[in-house]
């Protein structure tokens, strides 16, 4: 059965660069919905939220200069010394006039950050929702820095700190002191903007831990690419470019990459991840709904709405606007092809027109979930990890997988 959602677009402010940021934050908000309660539901594991206290002395603070924090549920009986790190997502500013913005949310501020949050899919506590991982020390670290935890610099006039890379090591210090530095096993994940950190802080998370610890990574919709949208332009990489400049993001990419490559295209994780030495599962839909609406279809690009119909309703696209949809599936396999020939790493590229498939109860491991053949993203996930089996499943073009929970966009 194929779950569709509706998205509730809130907000309407055009950063410089032409592509939408608040309606990227409240596209990344609403499926966060999914992870945030109230405190009095019963239903599922409420997980408080905790600040990283010792973060201002290390200037390691969000975009207001409020502290940065995580949400840590312990692990217990087998899983008490194996830990999920996971990087949550939510876009990135680009301009000075977006990350004001930003700072009056809580993708930039802990001011404003739930005090407790739901963890499911990957996150949850319950082995007929998570068998693989239910049982470990299990952590979300919040965004509120603006670029994929990789900025180091600040802007005085408007009182703007850019600190994502502090943050990070901020984040991993105080875990490793809670107990991290004993694990066996770890894996540091991530969603969208969580899902690049996740690439780009992959080695480093490695290196914290002696060679004898099992350390891999995931990234679950973190697969951007610098792709080409219905009008010809870039949106995606001129939005990167003001990150990278902006955040001072360049002095922490990859010397592998920026040794050949300018800032802004090592900030795409197609020029990084065939490099990363730690092994890695990539887990993407190929026609990614953040992607497809925000960087590929996104208004400014479609002024006359000539894309509207087929944007929100697949069946009313024409042959050369599905093959528009096909050309970036190839894309994206193109950009994998290296990546994919290592025996350590691992993909799931499903068919579907989604975004961040590991955070949620209903993709991750439910009876009716995605599949690639016959096999689910959770399974697929503890396959390749536990080296139970190779995982390189990519699935067939659309429209043939009738597995897919689409998002709907409005």
């Amino acid at each position: 059965m194929i779950m569709k959602l509706v998205l509730l677009w809130v907000l309407g402010l055009w950063s410089v660069s032409g592509i939408d940021l608040s309606r990227s934050e409240s596209f990344l908000s609403y499926l966060d919905e999914e992870v945030t309660m109230s405190p009095g539901s019963t239903t599922t594991l409420i997980v408080p939220l905790t600040l990283i206290q010792g973060a201002a002395s290390k200037g390691a603070v969000c975009l207001d200069g409020t502290l940065p924090g995580y949400h840590l549920h312990r692990g217990f009986g087998s899983g008490a010394n194996s830990w999920v790190i996971h990087l949550e997502g939510g876009g990135w500013c680009n301009t000075i006039r977006s990350c004001v913005f930003r700072k009056t949310t809580r993708r930039g501020s802990s001011k404003f950050m739930e005090k407790s949050i739901n963890f499911t899919g990957i996150l949850s506590n319950k082995a007929e929702e998570n068998p693989d991982f239910y049982n470990w020390n299990r952590v979300r670290v919040r965004y509120c820095d603006g670029a994929s935890f990789a900025g180091e610099g600040q802007n005085e006039a408007n009182k703007l700190y850019f600190r994502g890379q502090r943050i990070w090591l901020a984040a991993m210090e105080e875990l490793m002191a809670k107990g991290m530095q004993n694990a066996n096993q770890a894996i540091l994940s991530g969603c969208s903007a969580g899902g690049l950190a996740s690439i780009l802080h992959c080695d480093e998370f490695k290196n914290l831990f002696p060679e004898t610890t099992k350390v891999k990574c995931l990234s679950d919709a973190g697969l951007f690419l610098d792709a080409t949208n219905v009008a010809g332009g870039h949106t995606l990489r001129d939005m990167y470019e003001g990150v990278v400049t902006l955040q001072g993001v360049q002095k922490n990419l990859p010397s592998t990459c920026t040794s050949q490559k300018d800032p802004t295209s090592c900030f795409f994780p197609q020029n990084l991840v065939s490099n990363v030495k730690t092994p890695m599962f990539l887990l993407n839909a190929a026609y990614d709904a953040w992607q497809v609406d925000q960087s590929l279809i996104p208004s400014l690009a479609d002024p006359h709405g000539l894309w509207r119909a087929c944007k929100t309703d697949r069946s009313h696209c024409n042959s050369s606007q599905i093959q528009f949809f096909q050309d970036f599936r190839n894309q994206m396999l193109d950009a994998v092809k290296i990546f994919s020939e290592s025996n350590q790493n691992g993909l799931f590229i499903n068919s579907c027109f989604a975004h961040c498939q590991s955070e949620r109860k209903d993709t991750w491991y439910e009876n009716d979930s995605p599949r690639i053949g016959n096999k689910g993203i959770a399974v697929s996930v503890g396959d390749w990890f536990f080296d139970r089996t190779a995982v390189k499943a990519i699935d067939c073009p659309y429209s043939c997988d009738k597995t897919c929970h689409d998002v709907i966009l409005k």
